[in-house]
């Protein structure tokens, strides 16, 4: 009975730490980049895109057939 539980005990300890790492592993990237989790991935709208000068164009192309 009593080994039961104390292999129930080290059971849940062992889901509970696999359940909660990439939580605690989040936090320590985070705190690691002052403020950013995983580094500068992605323009925050200071560099050039091509996918942003393409969809002005667009918007600019169906502005333009609709005022017609």
């Amino acid at each position: 009975m009593t080994g039961e539980v104390i292999e129930l005990f080290i059971v849940m300890w062992i889901v509970g730490f696999l359940a909660f790492a990439p939580l605690g592993y989040f936090i320590y990237m985070y705190t690691k980049k002052s403020g950013n989790p995983f580094g500068d991935i992605e323009p925050h709208g200071d560099s050039p895109s091509v996918v942003a000068d393409l969809v002005d164009k667009a918007i600019g192309f169906v502005n333009g057939l609709l005022k017609k």
